[in-house]
């Protein structure tokens, strides 16, 4: 075989193993996803125990980068302060080098038997737990496929004197930490360069020494997709992405001045563990993580501190009720599948309470008949109409990616919460025009009138309450008390259309009056049925 029959058959090794290494990502991802986040939410007050989190979800993931762009997003959506994420992106640095101590295992000769065991999962079985694991299986057949190609084309190359010769006259430290980190940043992933580094190792195709360099490289390149997904978001996302990156930097200049004054030392350190070269490169990347954590972990706070450096200021200050602006999701938003949704649910809570603030705005302004309290009502419903659109936009986009699984599951209860928060609005604007109508026409409402409507909107910012809170934690602490407040306001509706009637026999009230004080007990009846269904929504996943 020629050196072109061996680049063609290097380059498809590579792409089944990217391509099972997406697969493997994605499908943990798919099946595991909403459980590591929360995992991740619950886990990372304390940064120590964050930075254990970080190891354990990146070896799950097999992807420091899906990990470090998670904690990015979650930044960004105001799930995680800046000293949480440190200790998650240091432990996700060390979770990265799981991948390269499988390759270095060689598993693949047992790579057809991984692949059809996942084809026989995913084409013959209807159980979608068991189809779930059959894609990962799939996956890690498919990398383990592509490393033996890439294998079998570097044992080829080791006949070429010409291409051992190139690349053993790659002896300067700085030109393959720069190969490392220009090679990873086109890849996007350390793991798979890393592992390409171990395979041409095996096959004496580089030396040992050089190849802790281009580990090093690797470690700054994994730094690009944090650092391009952050670039879109908030100062503090930002921040969160420069928090991986001074990582690798200051530990890479650590390790290089070791390395620099002790290679002797750590080459045979690491070939007292093992001599096999594979196990070498593996052991190095692993080896070089934990140290590199070790002494860069007490400082953590610092590195935090220095991202206020390079990132300094606040993001401007939006008046959200004001402007027809996203707050946790859109353009100017980091977007993660595995946050997606706990972005949607952040933004309907902002929406909610516009809706709530804005029914009680109406109502006072039923009593106060005060014009300017007017207008924002109706300046607020458009807001709350434009978030409507916007977020119901968002949910059909995330619709078409690859959601967690218990993600996909909620969509279809996030649609109805949309839809329940937008009518609630719509009814503050018929309270908004009934407070006009009485401005213009000089109606006037009973004492007992105004106690009554006053009485049964109390109930309904109750239950209103309630139902945001069972909805944004998942907490059924409050059920109970949002059925029985919904049966207790219909309860309240049939007694207060009663007296009315009884007031319109005794004259006490117009026929005009009475009209709109019945629409607008039953409009507040009709809040509490919004608000119910948003509760349920979510317990009701297909």
């Amino acid at each position: 075989m020629g050196i072109g029959g061996m680049l063609l058959s290097l380059a498809g090794g590579l792409g089944l193993f990217l391509l099972g290494m997406n697969m493997m990502s994605d499908s943990i991802e798919k099946a595991a996803g909403a459980r590591l986040r929360g995992i991740l939410e619950m886990f990372t007050k304390n940064r120590f125990v964050g930075m254990i989190v970080g190891v354990i979800f990146t070896a799950v993931i097999q992807s420091s980068s899906a990990c470090t762009v998670m904690v990015v997003s979650f930044v960004n959506s105001g799930l995680m302060n800046l000293y949480q994420a440190a200790g998650v992106i240091l432990g996700a640095n060390i979770g990265t080098t799981i991948t390269s101590q499988l390759v270095s295992f060689n598993l693949s000769e047992f790579a057809p038997a991984f692949l059809l065991a996942g084809v026989i999962g995913v084409m013959f079985c209807k159980n979608q737990n068991v189809v779930k694991i059959a894609n990962i299986v799939l996956g890690f057949g498919v990398l383990f496929m592509g490393l033996s190609g890439m294998s079998s084309a570097m044992a080829g190359m080791r006949d070429m004197p010409q291409v051992v010769g190139l690349l053993h006259s790659l002896r300067s430290p700085l030109f393959a930490i720069i190969v490392g980190t220009l090679l990873t940043a086109v890849i996007q992933s350390s793991s798979v360069t890393v592992s390409i580094v171990l395979l041409m190792a095996n096959q004496g195709l580089l030396e040992l020494p050089i190849c802790l360099y281009i580990i090093l490289g690797c470690n700054i390149g994994a730094c690009t997709s944090a650092l391009l997904a952050s670039m879109a978001g908030k100062k503090d996302a930002k921040r969160a992405a420069l928090i991986h990156f001074l990582f690798n930097v200051f530990g890479t200049l650590i390790m290089y001045v070791i390395l620099q004054f002790g290679m002797d030392f750590v080459v045979g350190f690491l070939s007292r563990i093992s001599r096999d070269p594979g196990r070498f490169v593996a052991n190095a990347h692993t080896s070089f993580k934990i140290f590199q954590v070790l002494v860069l972990f007490p400082f953590s706070g610092w590195l935090v501190r220095l991202t206020y450096l390079l990132v300094p200021g606040d993001d401007r200050k939006i008046n959200y009720r004001e402007n027809f602006t996203l707050k946790y999701i859109g353009d100017k938003v980091v977007f993660n599948p595995a946050t997606a949704v706990v972005e949607v649910m952040n933004e309907l809570d902002r929406m909610a309470s516009l809706a709530g603030e804005n029914l009680n705005r109406a109502m006072n302004a039923l009593i106060t008949l005060d014009e300017e309290d007017i207008e924002e009502v109706y300046k607020v419903e458009e807001n709350i109409n434009f978030l409507n659109h916007a977020i119901t936009d968002y949910l059909v986009k995330i619709n078409q990616t690859t959601l967690p699984i218990e993600d996909l599951k909620s969509l279809g209860g996030l649609f109805h919460v949309v839809n329940d928060i937008e009518r609630i609005g719509d009814h503050a604007e018929n309270v908004a025009d009934a407070a006009r109508r009485r401005r213009e026409t000089g109606l006037s409402f009973s004492k007992p009138a105004l106690k009554e409507l006053g009485e049964m909107l109390d109930m309904v910012n109750d239950i209103i309450r309630y139902a945001m809170e069972i909805f944004t934690t998942g907490s059924e602490a409050h059920m109970t008390d949002v059925t029985r407040l919904e049966d207790a306001i219909d309860e309240k509706e049939r007694e207060l259309q009663e007296r009315h009637i009884e007031r319109l026999k005794q004259n006490e009230c117009t026929p005009e009056a009475g009209m709109v004080f019945s629409d607008l007990i039953s409009g507040l009846e009709r809040v509490a049925d919004h608000a119910t269904n948003i509760a349920f929504a979510m317990r009701e996943k297909d």
